[in-house]
C-alpha cells in the first residue's frame, strides 16, 4: 500500500500533510494572481475558487504542504494522486509555491523528496500539465520527466502528460 500522505524532510523543506487549519497560511500563497496565470484555472487566486481546490486537496488524501524549514512557513503544496497498484503508477501534481521560492531550488527538492517517497512503491510518475503552463513543463522536464502524450485531464481538458520512470531517476 502506498502512503499518500508522509511527511518529508529535506534540506530546504519540510512537506507533511495537508489539514484543515491550513486554510489562511495556504491561502495567503495562492492569492497571487500571478502563480496562476499559466495554468487553465487561471482564477484560482480567488477565494471561492481556491477554497474548493483547498476541499478538493484535503477530501484527495494526498496532499502535501510545503514549509520552508528556514521560517516555518507555508510556502505552497503538492499532491500524490490516482494511485495504480497494477500498474505501478501515481501521479503529482496540483503543485504550487510562493513567488520567492520559483527557480529551481525548492520545487526541485519538492519533486526529489516525492519522487524518493513514490519510487519506493511505483515504477512511474505522470505529471498532468496545461498545454499553455510553460513554467511547470519546464519544472518537470528539468528533474528528467519526459513528454509522453496529450490526453484529457480530469476535468475533461486537453493536457500533456509527461512521466518519470524509476530508472530514470535513479540516474
Amino acid at each position: 500500500m502506498f502512503n499518500l500522505q508522509p511527511t518529508l524532510t529535506g534540506e530546504l523543506l519540510e512537506l507533511r500533510p495537508l489539514r484543515p487549519d491550513d486554510w489562511a497560511a495556504l491561502f495567503a500563497v495562492a492569492s497571487d494572481p500571478l502563480i496562476w496565470e499559466q495554468h487553465p484555472d487561471c482564477d484560482r487566486y480567488k477565494e471561492d475558487v481556491f477554497r474548493q481546490f483547498f476541499a478538493d486537496a484535503l477530501d484527495s488524501g494526498g496532499t502535501l504542504v510545503a514549509i520552508d524549514r528556514a521560517t516555518g512557513q507555508i510556502i505552497g503544496s503538492s499532491r500524490y494522486h490516482s494511485f495504480d497498484a497494477a500498474k505501478r503508477v501515481i501521479e503529482i501534481g496540483w503543485t504550487f509555491l510562493a513567488r520567492p521560492y520559483w527557480g529551481g531550488r525548492y520545487n526541485g527538492e519538492m519533486k526529489r523528496l516525492m519522487l524518493q517517497h513514490a519510487f519506493t512503491t511505483v515504477d512511474q510518475v505522470l505529471f498532468i500539465i496545461g498545454p499553455e503552463n510553460r513554467r511547470s513543463r519546464r519544472a518537470v522536464e528539468k528533474i528528467g520527466a519526459v513528454y509522453l502524450r496529450v490526453a484529457p485531464d480530469a476535468s475533461g481538458r486537453e493536457s500533456v502528460v509527461y512521466g518519470l520512470t524509476k530508472a530514470a531517476f535513479a540516474h
